[in-house]
């Protein structure tokens, strides 16, 4: 059972570490170009592959952990919605169609959980429970957010382009802490949170950009 788990794992963290270089590439490259489309995709594989591999090792004997569990759901909900994202590119869509609800309704759900999980933690001071609400609430506001766009992408000029550049840059981010944190060892809550507040300046420096 033990060799199966660590064969898992070097799985899932050969795929993060194709997420995290091709993640790289894809952010430093034009966007728009060739290059940036092929190590966009290659991301996705490589991180999609290395969540969904993530998933049962978190309910594995001496690996259970939930909050890793949620983290990845999280890490799948933004590639997933940055990818269909660009679908919406096309003004004469009609709108979000089911899988993309159940996308951003599914998120919504595990974040609400989040929040739970972190407002009680932090009552019953249980060690990292901000950790639970930090994403919960970035969870909520981001799959919020999603709904909103899906009413009015066909009125607001690249809404569609912010949506993806968000989402992937938050993946990307993902990345990135899962590499400090797992990689090098590094699990204080400064580690987990940093990344994700200066990507969050990242991605408001694009939507500006983008909106001029």
């Amino acid at each position: 059972m033990e060799q199966t788990i660590t064969i898992l794992i070097y799985i899932h963290a050969f795929l993060g570490g194709l997420g995290l270089i091709s993640g790289l590439f894809s952010v430093i490259t034009k966007k728009g170009s060739s290059f940036h489309k092929k190590f966009g995709k290659l991301f996705s594989i490589g991180m999609i592959g290395s969540s969904l591999i993530s998933l049962p090792i978190c309910w594995l004997p001496n690996h259970k952990n939930l909050f890793l569990f949620l983290i990845g759901l999280f890490t799948i909900y933004l590639v997933l919605a940055g990818n269909r994202a660009l679908s919406f590119k096309n003004k004469h869509k009609k709108g979000a169609n089911l899988l993309d609800k159940l996308i951003s309704g599914a998120m919504l759900f595990f974040s609400i959980v989040m929040i739970i999980i972190g407002i009680y933690g932090i009552t019953n001071a249980i060690d990292n429970s901000v950790l639970f609400l930090f994403f919960g609430v970035f969870g909520a506001f981001m799959t919020i957010k999603d709904f909103k766009f899906y009413t009015t992408f066909s009125t607001s000029k690249n809404a569609w382009l912010k949506n993806h550049i968000g989402k992937m840059i938050g993946a990307f981010i993902a990345s990135i802490t899962a590499f400090i944190v797992a990689g090098i060892g590094i699990g204080s809550l400064i580690a987990w949170i940093t990344p994700s507040i200066l990507g969050t300046f990242y991605i408001i420096y694009w939507n500006r950009k983008v909106k001029q």
